[in-house]
């Protein structure tokens, strides 16, 4: 039976220490017995000889160092699991908040987990379609990757992270296909968002959520996204199947990690984040991937805002050390009413090259790619140069390469929020914009792919 302690020697905003304490491990799971009866937990921070750091699952404002009796219950962090968790959802640390039973379990596993080992991973190489063209067509994702979408304040994020959860399937459709959905700091509003969209669409039988509110504590915003991924990893490895995890807003997470280390009193880093920022943001990140000899996988696409839309400011900077590729939101495109505004430049899929082509895509997926993103970029140069000198300084070609940047943004880029276009789909309607080229100028393409998806008539 575990020992009570009445030995609180300090409280310091979610920090508790206990001090005259004996065999208590770091992550230990913790409970607090206040006088008035009620029963909290909390989560063993730091643990040195005769002394450990607690860290509460709740506000430390009403309690007093008197009256409190704590337990080490020997145990660290974990959840409940089975495939009943599918279709349902829970709160930032595992208990259901849907009103539905308490899961009962078929393992039970530590929150924290391990990074994948390098040695043991599977490189990524098949292809998983969100719907969107943008994505699929220029920056696409394949099973395993780590890709995060890097937004701003008041863009459109929420409303693309519901869109791929809605959409992204595999296209064998006889794998088991799953969605994890880790929701941080937000507000009722946009949690009831992604319920009700979920169960609206049906896409909630499929779909995990764990959803913390932004007037939930700390800790459990930090705890959040690693009951997602434990969840990933069970339906991944236990149960073989194909995991997407959408985390957002990752942000949100790294200002509770820095509000934690400020009430540790720790060393700032860059922008006063702790400096084991990078540290803490991979052994989340490096959970996700395919490993050797299991069927199931773990695709992760964590969301950030940065903070006036600085990619330079610490959070997205270290994710992209970590992550392969990104997906940018443009606020000009969004101003302009251009929905999803994925800027296709700024953006990259580093694994793209590995899930597409023949048998996975189509053989012509990646020459078209190139010859997309090469003429947008020659449009884009050219309405740089008409803002500039004006449009009479423009030859007839640029003139051509500017009418197709425009319509390459307004058909290709725009689609509607429930728009889900097939791979080959978008494929086409890449082929039916580059046809308002001239065919020499279409370099980026092999010739015997012009002559069959362009037309050997149309030679010029």
């Amino acid at each position: 039976m575990s020992k009570e302690y009445t030995s609180v020697s300090k409280i310091s905003g979610p920090l508790v220490l206990v001090e005259n304490i004996e065999n208590v491990k770091y992550g230990e799971v913790v409970e607090v017995k206040l006088s008035n009866g009620e029963i909290r937990q909390g989560q063993v921070l730091e643990a040195q000889e005769g002394a450990a750091l607690v860290q509460m699952f709740a506000s430390t404002q009403d309690l007093s160092l008197k009256g409190m009796r704590i337990k080490f219950l020997g145990h660290v962090l974990e959840i409940n699991l089975s495939p009943s968790i599918l279709g349902r959802t829970f709160d930032g640390l595992g208990r259901p908040r849907d009103g539905g039973p308490e899961i009962i379990p078929q393992k039970r596993m530590d929150i924290n987990g391990s990074p994948i080992n390098p040695y043991s991973r599977a490189y990524p190489s098949e292809f998983i379609q969100t719907g969107i063209s943008a994505i699929d067509g220029m920056n696409t994702i394949v099973r395993g990757q780590k890709i995060p979408i890097f937004s701003g304040a008041g863009l459109p994020h929420a409303t693309l992270a519901a869109q791929i959860e809605r959409q992204a399937r595999l296209l064998n459709e006889e794998e088991k296909f799953a969605v994890v959905f880790g929701a941080m700091g937000l507000t009722f509003e946009e949690a009831n968002f992604f319920i009700e969209n979920f169960r609206s669409t049906g896409a909630l039988e499929r779909t995990v959520l764990f959803i913390n509110l932004a007037n939930d504590p700390v800790i459990e915003r930090i705890a959040t996204p690693r009951f997602a991924l434990t969840a990933a990893e069970y339906l991944a490895f236990d149960l073989d199947m194909h995991v997407l995890v959408i985390l957002s807003d990752m942000t949100n997470y790294a200002e509770a990690l820095r509000e934690v280390s400020a009430a540790r009193k720790e060393v700032p880093g860059r922008r006063g984040y702790p400096g084991y920022l990078y540290t803490d943001l991979a052994t989340l990140y490096e959970r996700a991937g395919r490993i050797k000899g299991k069927k199931g996988s773990i695709t992760l696409i964590p969301i950030l805002t940065m903070p006036e839309d600085d990619r330079t400011h610490p959070i997205p900077d270290l994710t992209g050390y970590i992550t392969e590729g990104q997906i940018f939101l443009s606020r000009e495109l969004y101003r302009r009413g251009i929905y999803p505004p994925i800027d296709v430049l700024q953006s990259l899929s580093r694994l793209m090259r590995g899930g597409i082509g023949e048998g996975r895509t189509r053989k012509d997926h990646g020459d078209l790619s190139n010859q997309l993103y090469a003429a947008y970029s020659r449009g884009l140069e050219a309405k740089e140069l008409a803002v500039v000198l004006g449009e009479a300084a423009l030859t007839e070609e640029d003139v051509l390469f500017l009418e197709f940047s425009e319509e390459f943004e307004d058909k290709f880029i725009r689609q509607g929020e429930y728009e889900n276009r097939s791979i080959f789909e978008t494929l086409d309607l890449g082929w039916k914009l580059l046809k308002k080229l001239p065919r020499a100028s279409l370099k980026r393409i092999r010739p015997e792919y012009l002559d069959e998806f362009w037309g050997k008539e149309d030679a010029s």
